[in-house]
């Protein structure tokens, strides 16, 4: 069968991501498949887009949906529309069936279906879309798939358990989609592991990958960054929810990445639990710059609130690590947990101002999601009616202190401090990003913050 694989994400602030997920349908289908990869970033647009499905005449479209908004309490951004439009565009050059995924969907499955009007839908790990394809040649029942759910079908039948079968990646540097990440910012991603141990509050990880940790080899992950690189990557970002969450499979992949001569710089999202003493050293030696500190509060009353595994002594040890060891690094808060009051949110204010050679980005408000401990605080707190389907953005607001004040007394404390920014800058930050990228700058570039 001829699939055409889609990324609708259209969202390039601070930078554009490369739409990982798709590589690894594809690697999945690729077998038996002839695939085409198609990427709304990279055509400018649904009418290039469309044309090149209608030029294809593929058997079956699949549209991967990453986000359903920018989470943002302050300037809301909904993708719906924008989703929609993409869809008709689609519809109007084939009547290939239609097959919506990605993360985003996975979250909002039944509402997705019944707005986009998609004939079906699979929920996790894409993955399963090579069963699916194998039950629609043979007009089997798809949906009797785990995860699979057809546009009439209940969206109670459906499962975001984890993909149990081979996971591998098919990358091929010659789609179009590659040479326009490899231009905005040379930045390229790969996985080492999924699944997520932790138990944040506010997290839809666990929901979408599963608790448990499923780990590429680091041997495996380091031939896949040595490809990146020699496609052209000037940069890699490790997308795991938390790189560090198994210490010791994190140091090997970065051995393995020594091994294979991986040389172009790198990053990854870590949480600040208190590090081996080498832990640092091992990464920066095999190429590591950028550190992304999972911080989110800098109370201890708050980080317990959120169900983190670590506390303020922790992130300072872990921050005092990582610049000894010559790395950049940037701290990433959330503002207005359920317990945040006045106290709690100076508190972290004042620690910040005590971490040295860093970036702060600072976010207020947590978007409530489905699945979560925090949806089930909302509901006992009487901020939303039970079953709920928040599929229209609604931001936990903390009984201490108001969303607006802590936006208020932000802005004051972060006055002439050019290493504190509120949010991920903005459009005008993006635009800054942008043109840098253009003259060849590579990677997220927010080390030039640091103070």
């Amino acid at each position: 069968m001829k699939v055409v694989l889609v990324s609708a994400n259209t969202e390039t602030t601070p930078y554009p991501v490369y739409p990982l997920g798709i590589d690894y349908v594809a690697g999945a289908i690729r077998y038996k498949h002839m695939v085409y990869v198609e990427d709304i970033n990279e055509t400018g647009g649904n009418e290039v887009l469309a044309d090149r499905i209608g030029s294809i005449d593929p058997d079956v479209i699949g549209i991967s949906i990453r986000n359903i908004d920018n989470t943002d309490v302050k300037s809301p951004k909904a993708y719906i529309d924008p989703h929609r439009a993409l869809i008709c565009a689609v519809r109007k050059v084939s009547g290939a069936p239609v097959v919506l995924g990605g993360s985003g969907f996975t979250l909002f499955p039944g509402r997705l279906m019944e707005a986009l009007g998609a004939d079906y839908g699979i929920v996790g790990e894409g993955e399963r879309f090579a069963a699916f394809l194998d039950a629609l040649e043979k007009h089997d029942d798809v949906c009797s798939i785990e995860g699979v759910i057809a546009g009439s079908g209940e969206p109670g039948r459906i499962s975001p358990q984890p993909w149990t079968g081979g996971v591998k990646r098919y990358f091929d540097p010659e789609t179009p989609h590659v040479a326009y990440y490899l231009k905005k910012g040379g930045m390229l991603n790969l996985q080492t592991q999924r699944g997520c141990p932790f138990n944040c509050i506010y997290c839809t990880y666990p929901h979408i990958e599963g608790r448990h940790l499923r780990q590429r080899s680091p041997g495996a992950v380091a031939d896949t960054a040595r490809a990146l690189q020699d496609a052209g990557a000037g940069y890699l970002f490790i997308t795991d929810s938390v790189f560090n969450a198994d210490p010791a499979h994190s140091m090997e992949v970065a051995r393995a990445f020594q091994k294979a001569g991986v040389t172009i710089p790198w990053g990854a999202y870590i949480a600040p639990v208190q590090p081996r003493s080498d832990y640092f050293r091992v990464l920066a030696d095999a190429g590591m710059t950028h550190v992304e500190f999972g911080t989110e509060a800098f109370c201890d009353k708050i980080l317990e609130n959120y169900r983190k595994p670590f506390r303020t002594d922790d992130v300072f040890a872990a921050h005092k690590a990582a610049v000894d060891a010559g790395l950049n690094a940037a701290h990433f808060f959330l503002l207005g947990a359920p317990a945040e009051t006045l106290h709690t949110l100076e508190t972290t204010l004042d620690n910040a101002r005590g971490l040295e050679k860093t970036v702060c980005f600072f976010f207020a408000g947590i978007r409530i999601y489905p699945h979560t401990r925090l949806s089930e605080i909302a509901v006992a707190s009487g901020q939303i009616e039970s079953g709920r389907e928040l599929f229209t953005p609604c931001f936990f607001e903390p009984k201490g202190i108001g969303l607006e004040q802590i936006g208020k007394i932000l802005r004051e404390k972060s006055k002439n401090r050019m290493n504190w920014v509120f949010g991920a800058g903005g459009e005008k930050t993006a635009k800054i990003l942008s043109r840098l990228h253009d003259r060849g700058h590579v990677g997220p570039l927010w080390e030039h913050l640091i103070r």
